[in-house]
């Protein structure tokens, strides 16, 4: 499942469900805009597991949950805590982390 959040409720979300799977990203960063699709991909791959995208700037309490301070930035929740998180622009970095959840 992938939903672009417009409310600041990822804390909500994260405490929530057993694992979240997070983007953070920002309308003008060009390697948040590549890497959106293949996040999505990995989503539709992976439906069990609630996939989320963040306008960093327009959240900045859902922001916080993972310290982000380099945009794109990937994190992964488990049982309610930061289990990781990555900044980067490939795709194997990202599936790298999402397999951190299994």
């Amino acid at each position: 499942m992938y939903t672009e959040l417009a409310e600041d409720t990822l804390q909500d979300i994260v405490s929530s469900n057993p694992k979240v799977v997070v983007q953070y990203g920002a309308t003008w960063c060009g390697n948040c805009r590549i890497m959106k699709p293949k996040f999505k991909k990995l989503a539709v791959e992976n439906d069990e597991i609630p996939f989320y995208y963040v306008d960093a700037e327009k959240l900045p309490e859902s922001r916080k949950l993972a310290k982000v301070d380099n945009l794109p930035t990937f994190a992964v929740f488990k049982n309610g805590e930061l289990l990781n998180q990555v900044q980067t622009n490939k795709a194997e970095s990202l599936t790298e982390l999402f397999n951190e959840l299994k």
